[in-house]
């Protein structure tokens, strides 16, 4: 799921249960690559059905002739390397496997809009060190799975992008009205996670914080709702997960630090990054960006839509 600041401290339980549906109910590409059913799933709740039924939908002569576009809308489905058991990102229904919904899932449904016609996708679920050879062996077409741009990363994948800003936020009770951000923090006491890089990064924004520290994620969640801190620092994406499953917590706020994920692409396909790159700045502009993230991660997010990050706007991109 997470695949940046520390791998988020994955829960052994809900990463047990997502990977034995995905491979019980996987069957294998050609490739040899896990694939589930969702590969060509067209099912969605009413909101995505609506962004669906509206998304754009590339001009003919954008589909250049022998380029990757080309070849995906000829065999009519968008292959992706993404998560099954990230909440709000790219989450597979145990009731419904062919159901993968989430920011990521949807944005990658409307890319194979963008490309095919239809949100035919076919998920291939990566580890987040098979990333980068999923793309340069052809199993995948793309990678939409919080993928952190770093400039080493970037001699061996394009990034298109980046499409999404992560990054510290903070966490507090559900009835909480004082807390709006990390500049309400001051003098607070502060949960953390050990050897996460709120450790520093908070004590740098807030220096009168005392912080305290747990070594796990639902530690740290457990004490937040006990009281025995005001708020909780962690990763964006992982605190929206939080959230969704224990709605005692909520989160405030935007990022205060940043960490931009791209979507990844095989070495040296401009042609496709910047068809990608401009697909990006249309749903941007559209509204439909803003659409994606709040029926995602703005459903457990106390804030406004944020602004998304310009394309190219990091080394790597």
């Amino acid at each position: 799921m997470f695949t940046s600041t520390s791998n988020r401290w994955r829960a052994p339980l809900v990463a047990a249960v997502f990977t034995t549906v995905a491979l019980t109910a996987a069957g294998c590409s050609s490739s040899g690559s896990t694939a589930v059913p969702g590969a060509t799933s067209t099912a969605a709740s009413g909101s995505s059905d609506a962004l669906y039924k509206n998304a754009i939908v590339a001009k003919a002569a954008d589909i250049l002739p022998n380029s990757t576009m080309a070849a995906i809308k000829k065999r009519g489905k968008l292959i992706v390397a993404e998560a099954l058991d990230a909440p709000l990102l790219s989450q597979q229904d145990p009731s419904n496997p062919d159901s993968v919904t989430g920011f990521d899932a949807d944005l990658a449904k409307l890319l194979a809009i963008y490309i095919i016609g239809k949100p035919n996708v076919e998920i291939v679920p990566p580890a987040s060190e098979t990333r980068e050879a999923l793309l340069a062996n052809g199993t995948v077409d793309v990678v939409f799975n919080t993928y952190t741009i770093t400039t080493q990363r970037a001699a061996q994948v394009d990034f298109a992008g980046p499409y999404f800003e992560s990054g510290l936020a903070v966490a507090v009770k559900s009835d909480n009205k004082n807390i709006k951000s990390i500049d309400d923090l001051a003098g607070k006491t502060v949960i953390v996670g050990a050897n996460t890089p709120a450790v520093t990064a908070v004590p740098e924004k807030q220096p009168t914080a005392k912080i305290v520290s747990f070594g796990t994620d639902p530690e740290a969640v457990q004490a937040l709702t006990q009281g025995r801190g005001d708020a909780y620092v962690q990763d964006l994406t992982l605190l929206a997960s939080d959230a969704v499953s224990n709605k005692a917590i909520k989160v405030v706020g935007q990022p205060f630090t940043k960490e931009a994920y791209g979507i990844g692409l095989k070495h040296d396909d401009s042609d496709f990054k910047k068809f990608i790159n401009s697909w990006l700045v249309k749903i941007q502009k559209n509204g439909t960006w803003g659409k994606v993230w709040k029926a995602s991660l703005g459903t457990v997010v106390d804030s406004k839509i944020p602004t998304p990050p310009a394309i190219g706007s990091v080394p790597g991109s």
